[in-house]
C-alpha cells in the first residue's frame, strides 16, 4: 500500500497532480481545491496518499495533511458516497470546516454541495457524528515522532480541526518551530492556540 507520495510536481490541475518521483516514476493522483491551493507555486511535494481499487481501476487520491485524507477515508465509508462524491465534499467544504459540520449536523452545508441530496446528507451526519469526534481526540493525542517536519504537520493538522485556519496556524506554527525545531506536538499547539 502506498502510504505518501514525495518528488518533483511537474503537473497541477485543480482536480489532479502529475508527482515525478526520484526513481522517474509519475503518478497522477486526485486532489481537492484545498490541496490544489496549498501545491500552487511548490516543486518538492510530499502528498499523502488514498488507494482507490476496483476491477476496472486503481486510482489515487492524493492530500495535503492527514486531516483530510482521514476524513475522506471517513466520507468513503458511508453508504452512498464514493470516492468522487468524497473529494467533491472536501473541495466543497475545507476539512478544517467539514468536521464542525457534521459534529454539528449541518444537513443544509452538506445538501449544498454538487451530487449530495438530503438522504445522503443526513446519513453522512449520523454515521460520522461520533466518529468525527474521536478521531479528532485521537489526532490531538498522538505522541511527537522525533522529526521536525512530522512535528509540526501533525500540530498544524489538530489546530485546522479545531477550527483555525491552515494560514493562520501556519504562521504561529513557523513562528514556534523557527524559534525551537524540536518543539513537541503537543507544546507547539498550547502555545499557538495561546497565540491566536
Amino acid at each position: 500500500m502506498i502510504e505518501s507520495i514525495r518528488g518533483t510536481l511537474s503537473a497541477l490541475t485543480p482536480t489532479d497532480a502529475t508527482v515525478e518521483t526520484p526513481g522517474g516514476v509519475a503518478y497522477l493522483l486526485n486532489i481537492t481545491l484545498p490541496t490544489y491551493s496549498a501545491l500552487e507555486g511548490q516543486t518538492n511535494v510530499r502528498l499523502l496518499v488514498h488507494e482507490n481499487i476496483r476491477e476496472d481501476a486503481w486510482t489515487l487520491f492524493g492530500f495535503i495533511d492527514e486531516a483530510e485524507r482521514a476524513l475522506f477515508r471517513q466520507l468513503i465509508g458511508v453508504s452512498g458516497v464514493g470516492a468522487g462524491s468524497a473529494r467533491t465534499i472536501l473541495s466543497a467544504i475545507p476539512a478544517a470546516e467539514l468536521g464542525a459540520v457534521i459534529t454539528s449536523g449541518d444537513t443544509k452545508r452538506l445538501k449544498n454541495v454538487k451530487g449530495i441530496g438530503a438522504k445522503t446528507a443526513e446519513r453522512i451526519i449520523v454515521d460520522l457524528r461520533d466518529k468525527i469526534k474521536t478521531t479528532e481526540a485521537t489526532l490531538l493525542l498522538q505522541p511527537n515522532r522525533g522529526k521536525d517536519s512530522e512535528a509540526f504537520e501533525e500540530a498544524l493538522t489538530a489546530l485546522t480541526i479545531l477550527g483555525y485556519t491552515r494560514q493562520q496556524s501556519q504562521k504561529a506554527l513557523g513562528k514556534i518551530f523557527d524559534a525551537d525545531p524540536a518543539t513537541k506536538v503537543e507544546v507547539a499547539i498550547r502555545k499557538a492556540l495561546a497565540m491566536m
